[in-house]
């Protein structure tokens, strides 16, 4: 207390100190006393009222412990008095056991009376119920059979409430009701037959099958009724509980195995066929089953039954048995390919199980393997036997048939990205993936056997794949106008070439512990000189079309006036609309080449001695042309390689270069500038020089002779790391001869 005290002065200083820092605060001493007295004031009304609030509370809890106290005394007098009436009650009890006789007995006589009607027309009432099974009146059938075994049981329940003991007169009362049982096992087989038949009659007449659900459902309500009053009473009437819900899905068990089993009309002596016939059959049957089944038959059964589950579960059951008999046969080679094909990929597939109208309902994954692993093993070991042979077969049928589609009138489909492409890459190493999934069940030895296996075979398959693009391109040639979308489908190879070497990439890291094989050099060199024949193809396509625009560079009516170049600019630009849809880095590998081979063909038109310049106002003028339309090529190739990181200035400064020849006004100096030009293009020859000096049409003999041998004697020194643009151009042999007159 006295610590406290303490720190409540010294709190008090240091806050008259905070107050008092200035000598003008001296005269508002009185101020700051009333307004700590009134803070004084209001903090101890606040505390007199939060104690006053806990009084009242404790207070308050005090009274309802009290009256508390006096309600359990009530209870326990209260008790008390129930206890005595109670022991004083028992006597009274016994004495009573003559009322409850009657009781019973009265219980009895009134179930009588109530069930005379049931009781004096029970052999009417059977057949008239018998008629109505045979009309196929089945809930009303059920009716009638419903009140007579109402009755009977209420008379039995009373006759054994009087006497469990008198089994005279229960076996009175059954035989006298026997006919109703034979009428209850008539209309179960009548159910049964319908339930047998139902995927049929569900599509003619679904009220008869709501009917048998109907009846089933009443009858399962029973039986839960009669099971609670055993409970209670240990009576249960003959015949329950039927269990007919439990033996409707017998039923239905038995109709699905049927089913599937009598699907097989062929044997392997009548058709070699035999066993793909029959699987393509049950997956016919099964993927009509249980679309009926999701369509109408589920419209029949109340939800909690989750028949379409059901279904779904008693179908693979059934094939699960009739798989594993069929494996259990001797299969041929080509007979164990397709069961294992149908069960570890059709089965799954959107062709089956997986159906789009089925996926939405069913989640195929969760339903376990038709085959256990041990089976599955079996039929693998055999099977990795025919792999070697199998793969080849498989690979040449993928490429005939997109061989096929080459030839369509319409585009390739296209991916996510905008990228033509046909289905071979996906198809490929979907059969890989496939095998190396299979092998992979086994262990990882084998399946890197097959890994390498697949990788062998895709060396040979490429070769081909190589052989039948180069065929593709032949076949173009000799009727340039079919197929129609040639240039699609071009494309369509080369960006399979790159679809090739990811699926590849992706194959080996998820398959192989080792990144490199025998086999990777020989694919990606064979892969890379498919895409880029496929682009030189593509390029032969386009400087066709170009090419008599191309005859027209370098002539009078090109140095009058000529569109050439425009139209050249105009028609590449067209065809890169298509070659956008090329995947990297063949896009970029394709731009360059069509800006090259641009430039060559305009070097070559140069080198062809079509124009020689009379005056210096042609050269003037053809030069200036020249640096115009080089300057053409490079906005068109700057937007074609937009993106792409490749240089277009340096090839079209080649056509500058050449310019400049043409348009030295003084021929005295044109060593120097050939000179320069041979500097800038180590791979220039001597019939270039001479071509253009004939072209520019000033020079003398003798001026080219000497230009040439002062050449020859300062030959530059090739540069490695310059692309060669002069070396692959062909001055024809027939200008040669007369460039030095």
């Amino acid at each position: 207390m006295e610590e406290t005290d303490r720190e409540a002065v010294a709190t008090a200083v240091q806050r008259v100190a905070g107050m008092l820092q200035r000598p003008d605060q001296l005269d508002k001493v009185e101020q700051y006393r009333r307004r700590e007295a009134r803070k004084k004031a209001s903090v101890e009304a606040r505390l007199k009222a939060a104690i006053q609030s806990q009084l009242d509370g404790v207070r308050t809890g005090l009274s309802q412990l009290h009256n508390a106290l006096g309600d359990v005394k009530d209870i326990q007098r209260s008790l008390g008095d129930v206890s005595k009436d109670w022991r004083q009650s028992i006597n009274t009890i016994e004495n009573l056991k003559d009322v409850k006789d009657a009781v019973v007995q009265h219980s009895q006589l009134a179930a009588a009376v109530e069930n005379l009607k049931n009781i004096f027309s029970v052999p009417e009432i059977v057949q008239e119920a018998h008629g109505l099974i045979e009309q196929a009146e089945l809930l009303q059938a059920h009716r009638k059979l419903m009140d007579l075994e109402c009755s009977r049981d209420d008379l039995m329940y009373e006759q054994y409430r009087m006497d469990v003991k008198n089994t005279h007169d229960m076996n009175l009362i059954r035989n006298y009701f026997g006919e109703v049982q034979n009428l209850s096992e008539e209309l179960a087989k009548q159910l049964w037959m319908v339930l047998q038949r139902s995927l049929l009659t569900v599509r003619r007449d679904p009220t008869m099958v709501v009917s048998v659900v109907r009846i089933i459902e009443r009858e399962e309500k029973i039986d839960r009724r009669m099971l609670d009053r055993k409970k209670q009473t240990a009576f249960i009437p003959p015949g329950r509980p039927k269990k007919w819900k439990e033996k409707m899905f017998e039923v239905l068990e038995g109709t699905v195995s049927t089913r599937i089993e009598g699907s097989q009309s062929d044997t392997r002596e009548s058709d070699k066929m035999w066993l793909v016939r029959l699987l393509e059959i049950t997956r016919k049957y099964v993927q009509d089953d249980l679309i009926v089944v999701k369509n109408l038959m589920i419209q029949c059964f109340p939800p909690n039954y989750d028949i379409l589950n059901k279904f779904f579960t008693l179908y693979h059951k059934a094939l699960s048995v009739r798989i594993e008999e069929l494996a259990s046969e001797d299969l041929e080679a080509n007979e164990i390919v397709s069961l294992l094909t149908w069960v570890l990929n059709t089965y799954k597939s959107a062709e089956m199980m997986g159906h789009p109208e089925l996926i939405s309902e069913m989640d195929v994954n969760s339903m376990g393997p038709l085959l256990p692993k041990e089976v599955v093993d079996q039929l693998l070991s055999k099977y990795i036997q025919i792999f070697t042979s199998n793969i080849t077969g498989w690979l040449r049928k993928a490429l005939e048939t997109d061989k096929k589609d080459w030839k369509k009138d319409t585009e390739p489909e296209a991916d996510q990205d905008g990228y033509y492409q046909t289905t071979l890459p996906a198809i490929v190493f979907q059969m890989f993936e496939q095998n190396l999934q299979v092998a992979a069940q086994i262990d990882e030895i084998f399946k890197q056997e097959v890994l390498r296996l697949c990788l062998k075979q895709m060396t040979s398959f490429l070769i081909r794949y190589r052989e039948e693009a180069i065929a593709y391109k032949e076949d173009h040639m000799r009727d340039r106008q079919h197929p129609q979308c040639y240039v699609q489908y071009m494309i369509a190879i080369i960006n399979n070439c790159q679809t090739f070497k990811e699926s590849i990439s992706s194959l080996k890291k998820k398959y192989s512990k080792t990144e490199f094989n025998e086999n990777d050099a020989a694919i990606n060199s064979t892969l890379d000189s498919v895409a880029k024949d496929g682009c030189v193809y593509l390029l032969d396509e386009v400087f066709m079309d170009l090419e008599q625009h191309l005859n027209e560079l370098m002539t009078k009516k090109w140095l009058t006036g000529s569109n050439a170049v425009d139209t050249i600019c105009v028609t590449i630009e067209d065809y890169f609309n298509d070659f956008a849809k090329i995947k990297k880095p063949y896009n970029k590998e394709m731009t360059f080449e069509a800006h090259r081979r641009v430039v060559i063909e305009y070097i070559k038109a140069v080198m062809q001695k079509r124009i020689a310049f009379k005056n210096p106002d042609e050269r003037k003028e053809g030069a200036e042309r020249m640096i115009k339309e080089a300057e053409q090529f490079k906005f068109l190739f700057r937007k074609l390689s937009a993106g792409l990181g490749e240089d277009t200035d340096r090839l079209c400064d080649t056509i500058v270069a050449l310019a400049e020849v043409f348009k030295l006004t003084d021929p005295t100096l044109l060593y120097l500038e050939v000179s320069t030009l041979v500097s800038k293009y180590p791979d220039i020859r001597e019939d270039h020089v001479l071509a253009l000096l004939a072209m520019r049409g000033d020079a003398s003999r003798e001026m080219k002779q000497t230009i040439i041998e002062t050449l020859n004697q300062n030959k530059p020194l090739s540069t490695v790391n310059i692309q060669p643009v002069f070396r692959d151009i062909v001055v024809p042999t027939m200008t040669v001869t007369k460039l030095l007159k």
